[in-house]
């Protein structure tokens, strides 16, 4: 609790205000960040504002084409339910500048069956989870989803083997979160022990939350917190899930949870910019800014 309350009041001080000196400091790259757009044809379900979901989704990417970066980032939940609601809001991410790299979120299995199996590739994806590198930074995209309830077919042996690992493991765990696989922890694992070696560093992408602990966070995040503190290369964990968006300082590592585009009149969304010695991330809407010192 007091490690919690400490993190609490460290990003309060930080999110003041950006430091005036660093406004003229270019960042060696940025990237473009958002959190559970979430829409669905639905009548609006407050929080839950369904309607608002393209038009904010268009002003972001209008914003982002006038901004220099790298890549933007949608972290998972990018429908809420219905294999249409792709059709909606993928000609809007289509007219972006910039390239997309997508996380799957549990919304984004809201599909029937026959249909989950396509979802990674209708968003671009080379594979449910994957990496890349940017400017001698290393980004894994994780699969909160390799173990849950709602991403594999029913009758298939990854809901087999995912719905044996929450009775057995995960009980207490609710069934719309999710967890990650023995086969990409090992994949990570690999991904940042070679990352430590090449002196990288490191950002993971996930959809749902590792710290501080919450009812949204992975069904494992306690072994996914064990295998980061054993990587000095790791700076980031930026995730979604969450909707009201948290924070959280672990052994040098900060754990961003980005408020929801959805479930605002405003909106949420951010521009993070990468320098050596920290992240800054400059929040839209009611997403704050952050300064965030690397280890």
């Amino acid at each position: 609790m007091i490690r919690v309350l400490f993190s609490a009041l460290l990003v309060v001080a930080m999110t003041a205000s950006l430091p005036s000196g660093a406004a003229a400091e270019r960042p060696s790259f940025s990237f473009g960040a958002i959190a559970d757009c979430q829409f669905a044809a639905e009548p609006d379900a407050p929080p839950r504002l369904y309607h608002t979901a393209p038009d904010k989704l268009a002003e972001a990417v209008t914003r982002f084409d006038g901004e220099k970066l790298a890549f933007v980032t949608h972290l998972g939940d990018f429908i809420d339910r219905d294999w249409v609601s792709y059709d909606v809001l993928l000609p809007i991410v289509r007219r972006s500048h910039h390239p997309w790299r997508f996380v799957l979120g549990n919304h984004d299995f809201g599909v029937p069956d026959a249909q989950k199996a396509a979802v990674p590739a209708k968003l671009g994806m080379p594979a449910r989870y994957y990496s890349f590198t940017k400017h001698g930074w290393l980004f894994i995209v994780t699969d909160g989803n390799d173990l849950s309830s709602y991403a594999w077919p029913e009758g298939s042996a990854e809901h087999a083997r995912s719905m044996a690992a929450h009775a057995g493991l995960y009980a207490d765990k609710p069934l719309w979160d999710g967890g990650i696989g023995d086969v990409q922890m090992r994949w990570i694992d690999a991904q940042l022990t070679h990352a430590d070696a090449a002196g990288q560093k490191a950002v993971l992408l996930s959809h749902f939350p590792l710290y501080p602990a919450n009812p949204h966070n992975l069904w494992n995040a306690d072994a996914m917190l064990a295998l980061l503190d054993r990587h000095p290369s790791v700076k980031m964990w930026l995730d979604g899930h969450n909707h009201e968006g948290n924070y959280g300082l672990r052994n040098g590592i900060h754990f961003v949870n980005l408020k929801a585009m959805l479930d605002t009149t405003e909106t949420a969304y951010a521009r993070i910019d990468m320098f050596a010695d920290r992240i800054e991330v400059h929040g839209f809407g009611r997403q704050q800014d952050m300064v965030l010192p690397l280890r």
